[in-house]
């Protein structure tokens, strides 16, 4: 299957929005706009950047996105949109001094752990709970892959606060379903909106989603249309409203779609050949995988084998629905024509008598591909901060003392 062939096979919203190339996600950067970002970015119609699927596989790195933003103008170092790029170089800092203690509560949120459900309600995953506000995020996140940060931020406080559901189940989910799925700015965003991750739970209302959303999302006479002070009575398990609990609306609602552990057959990601030992035996070999889409460095010798490998444990844990396989396998296309599927026992037997192995390092896979590679750290865009630090903003004060201007981080 050609590249052009995946490309056509991707569904049109994604395709259309989103498309799976190095190109497009320039042309993304460059028509960012700095002060319509910081002044808009709430909004769900506001000049976001939409950077966030190719930064998180990797198609873009950060340093990238702020030296193309500069090309417009110098920025301040405070400037709402290097903000929020220091969020994402946060989240990655604390999953790298916590591990998988990020998949756990990190400390205890305004009710015990085991007061809320383990499950997501299925009217959540079929958008019928009665709230639009509610259902038009999950019907936006089924069709396209994406969702406006506000908009995750009022799901995840519907989800834990209203629903009294535990934030893991909630962030299991739509990591799942978010092409940008990213563990560490997934689960520690839900951590900061459940109050595990934070000093005091995240609440919105109908007021809230009024001022920013569209008009067909708007939710007043809904659950959500109560104050701050009846939310947070909720939220904390002092009243609960039996209907609010219950949930459910009464309309057909919107099909999840399935969840796969392995990609579709049709894209012919095989294990490698019983020939691939031989074929590469005195190679050097580079290893595209999904969180590092881009080309390879230009060290790499003359007659260096490129191949991407999507790995069988992770998705095994972490499955992706059909259009996050067909957009991540286009973009790896680009510069990774041999694609396998692969578990770590049959990557390193067909590895064994490379010269060197190399690849760029991501904790998402750290464990897997430590056995069988070199591990180039992946470029950064902060100062590293070696102390861990709980919070954003103590982080923000050591990773950008001294800086005034945004160019410095470059």
């Amino acid at each position: 299957m050609t590249r052009g062939d995946l490309l056509q096979q991707l569904p049109t919203a994604w395709a259309d929005a989103l498309p799976p190339t190095r190109s497009a996600a320039l042309a993304r950067v460059a028509r960012v706009r700095p002060a319509a970002y910081a002044r808009t970015r709430n909004h769900l119609d506001g000049a976001v950047t939409g950077l966030s699927p190719y930064l998180t596989h990797g198609v873009l790195t950060l340093p990238e996105v702020l030296a193309g933003v500069l090309q417009h103008g110098p920025l301040a170092v405070q400037h709402k949109l290097v903000f929020e790029l220091g969020w994402r170089a946060f989240f990655r800092h604390a999953w790298a001094h916590r591990g998988d203690g990020i998949l756990q509560s990190l400390h205890a949120g305004p009710r015990p752990d085991d007061a809320y459900a383990p499950v997501l309600p299925a009217d959540i995953r079929q958008a019928r709970t009665g709230v639009p506000a509610i259902d038009e995020a999950v019907r936006t996140l089924y069709a396209t892959g994406t969702l406006h940060n506000h908009a995750r931020l009022w799901l995840a406080s519907h989800v834990v606060h209203l629903r009294h559901v535990h934030w893991r189940a909630g962030a299991d989910w739509l990591a799942a379903h978010l092409l940008d799925g990213d563990l560490a700015s997934n689960h520690l965003g839900w951590q900061w909106v459940a109050g595990t991750g934070s000093h005091q739970p995240y609440l919105f209302n109908a007021d809230n989603v009024a001022r920013y959303a569209p008009a067909h999302w708007h939710s007043a006479g809904t659950v959500i249309d109560q104050s701050y002070e009846a939310l947070e009575r909720i939220a904390r398990g002092a009243h609960t409203d039996k209907a609010t609990a219950a949930g459910g609306g009464d309309g057909p609602g919107t099909a999840e779609p399935p969840l796969l552990t392995a990609p579709p057959a049709d894209l012919g990601l095989n294990a490698p050949d019983a020939a691939a030992a031989g074929r590469l035996r005195g190679r050097e070999v580079w290893l595209v995988h999904p969180w590092a889409l881009r080309a390879p460095p230009s060290d790499l010798p003359d007659g260096a084998v490129i191949i991407g490998v999507f790995p069988r444990e992770h998705h095994a844990a972490w499955p992706w629905p059909e259009a996050r396989w067909r957009w991540v396998d286009a973009a790896m296309a680009a510069v990774a024509p041999e694609r396998w599927c692969v578990d770590a026992d049959t990557l390193a037997t067909a590895l064994a008598g490379a010269a060197r192995v190399r690849s760029v390092d991501d904790p998402h896979l750290t464990r897997w591909l430590q056995r069988v590679a070199q591990l180039d750290a992946a470029p950064t865009l902060f100062p590293p901060v070696a102390q861990r630090c709980d919070s954003f903003s103590q982080w923000w004060t050591r990773a950008t003392r001294g800086l005034k201007a945004a160019e410095a981080l470059l």
